[in-house]
């Protein structure tokens, strides 16, 4: 009803006194916008003073149903064949050698990328080797790390699979084929393989790739070729019965206790050489850093104040720390640590260690001695993979540049979207140099407010430079009722389908043929 009568009032003063009305509501206008601008510029110089976080609304996380998978949206993983996928043939056109250089998990990549490129170019490939020499120090290879006939059989519709080139008979003597060496430019196209590694390929029988790491190019537009990919690292690639035993056996030991959580804490000294953090080390270890750094990189000029201001620097433990805190996470949270040797000693642990004194490794749970003679080479990081992929939640510390955190954040996407915590750096970085500043006001506000901003492992869309073995979403996935036709889900009996038509290019292939009636000829 006041409203009502304010409009008749206002209808007076237009008729009779408009003009000293118009003024008075222009006033009231006037210190209405006055009043709240001053809000406004109160508002956003308090967020000034407190760190230029921004505006921080009420923000929650809820540490308990982190412990719980994230949503899937409808999506199921799924690396089988959706089109037309025909077998491997009988006559391929050679052999494909690799040698996969690097850890534990940039091979796992490289295997996964020889296996396509023997599908692309119609090869045999030959069993990868793995140069763990030169980085582990272990001579264990493929078949001291993998399940052989397991890869062997899984991979029995996509390509043929041998341990070694066969010798060959020529001019009544035995001849072993010596492959071609090539070394594939970085990232290198499928037309590559097609043309320059292909025609030597049939030109010498054999080829040998080396080295063998990120020398095919990930992001291809070919969906059936990146289900491939995923079909070797997460179906083929099955570590040997003795690292799966004693992995479970771990897990099973922590879990016994509740829910646990594990971190790949890169705080070591490569990955520290390599950022061009060094500034919060002593003279001594600074030099080491610097050392390192020289004698295994590229010369580059590296600040660290811009280093850290961006995020280019791995997480300190401390850091780690406060961000579970400010999370949620109490000290009864239990974690297992995946880590070589920190750099710079225990007193860079001491913080996290009074947050959270749950602290596990797999030498702690298990003092085998299968895992104390080999704690820093491929068991020890084969074992630390399998642990991380089946804990709770997985943290990773500086996922960048690192194979271990990047292939495990894909795996457990595929896994069935386990949570994941992936600690924005770059948004975190002012947070803390505040705090270190001795601005620690609405410190966790800020922090908490940072992370809900973050991917707690549901699927999303893959944005560079966000790797595809880190996230293989949507190629790998599908969906029961999908809107788009090219997520629905394969048949149910996919397996049968293929099997069938390998077992019909078997008994349709003369040479077979030619086989099976020689031996039942001498048999009857």
């Amino acid at each position: 009803m006041r409203r009502s009568g304010l409009h008749r009032q206002h209808g007076k003063q237009g008729a009779g006194g408009g003009g000293v009305g118009a003024k008075g509501i222009y006033a009231k206008l006037t210190i209405a916008v006055v009043v709240l601008l001053i809000c406004t510029l109160s508002l956003l110089f308090s967020a000034t003073i407190g760190g230029n976080r921004g505006s921080l609304e009420p923000s929650e996380i809820n540490a308990e149903e982190l412990w719980e998978s994230a949503k899937s949206s409808g999506w199921r993983p799924s690396s089988a064949p959706r089109s037309d996928w025909p077998s491997p043939p009988r006559e391929t056109n050679g052999y494909l050698r690799v040698r996969c250089n690097g850890g534990l998990n940039q091979q796992r990549s490289a295997i996964c990328n020889a296996v396509l490129a023997a599908r692309i170019m119609n090869a045999t490939l030959v069993l990868p080797e793995l140069d763990a020499n030169s980085f582990w120090h272990d001579e264990s290879g493929f078949q001291g790390i993998y399940d052989v006939e397991h890869f062997i059989q899984t991979l029995k519709y996509d390509v043929q699979i041998v341990e070694s080139i066969p010798e060959i008979q020529k001019n009544g003597k035995t001849k072993k084929i010596k492959g071609y060496q090539l070394r594939p430019p970085r990232d290198a196209p499928i037309e590559w393989y097609t043309t320059v590694a292909l025609k030597k390929m049939q030109e010498h029988g054999a080829i040998y790739l080396t080295p063998f790491s990120h020398r095919l190019a990930e992001e291809i537009d070919n969906p059936e070729y990146q289900r491939l990919r995923c079909r070797v690292n997460y179906h083929a690639l099955r570590f040997k019965p003795n690292i799966m035993q004693l992995s479970e056996s771990i897990v099973d030991k922590l879990r016994a206790q509740g829910h646990f959580m594990s971190i790949h804490l890169r705080f070591e000294m490569d990955m520290l050489a390599f950022a061009g953090c060094i500034d919060i080390f002593n003279p001594e270890e600074q030099s080491i850093l610097k050392k390192y750094r020289k004698e295994n990189f590229a010369e580059k000029r590296l600040v660290y104040k811009e280093r850290r201001a961006i995020g280019k620097c791995p997480l300190t433990p401390k850091e780690v720390g406060l961000i579970l805190h400010a999370m949620g996470f109490d000290n009864s949270t239990r974690i297992y640590l995946a880590a070589g040797e920190l750099f710079g000693g225990e007193r860079f642990m001491k913080h996290f260690r009074d947050l959270f004194p749950r602290l596990e490794n797999h030498s702690s749970v298990d003092s085998s001695e299968e895992l104390v003679t080999n704690t820093q080479g491929l068991l020890g990081s084969a074992v630390d993979y399998m642990v991380c992929l089946l804990s709770d939640i997985f943290m990773p510390t500086y996922d960048g540049p690192s194979n271990f955190a990047n292939n495990l954040l894909g795996h457990r996407l595929y896994y069935g979207f386990r949570t994941t915590i992936r600690p924005d750096r770059k948004a975190l970085a002012p947070i803390f140099i505040d705090r270190e500043n001795g601005r620690t006001e609405g410190f966790k506000e800020a922090v908490r407010h940072v992370m809900l901003k973050t991917n707690f492992g549901g699927p999303h869309k893959r944005v560079s430079p966000e790797s595809f073995y880190t996230n293989s979403w949507p190629e790998c996935f599908c969906q029961v009722s999908p809107k788009n036709p090219a997520d629905k889900c394969p048949p149910d009996n996919v397996l049968e389908v293929l099997d069938s038509r390998l077992e019909n290019k078997v008994t349709s292939d003369p040479e077979t043929l030619a086989e099976k009636n020689s031996t039942s000829r001498t048999e009857g």
